[in-house]
């Protein structure tokens, strides 16, 4: 079983694939639906600026806890488990 970490950076690295998919499926949805000639060649920055909020919100975000098993931490008086085997 992977080891999945819990801290805010790698949640937030985690999103930016839905991140774009729904950028993306937003870009062409304003394509269909509007008046105007947003054609994707005029709107593919936004891309790059949801790209670079994500990339932001990764750098400032805490890592505390990186690395460790997701779960709820051990109690009071109480050992963490042992590291997973390596293979």
């Amino acid at each position: 079983m992977a080891m999945r970490c819990r801290c805010q950076r790698c949640s937030i690295r985690g999103l930016m694939g839905p991140a774009i998919l729904i950028t993306i499926g937003v870009l062409f949805l304003l394509q269909q639906t509007s008046h105007y000639d947003y054609g994707f060649w005029r709107t593919w920055p936004v891309i790059l600026l949801v790209i670079g909020a994500l990339k932001l919100a990764e750098a400032v975000a805490s890592d505390e806890g990186h690395g460790t098993p997701p779960g709820p931490p051990p109690g009071p008086g109480q050992a963490p488990p042992p590291p997973p085997p390596l293979s």
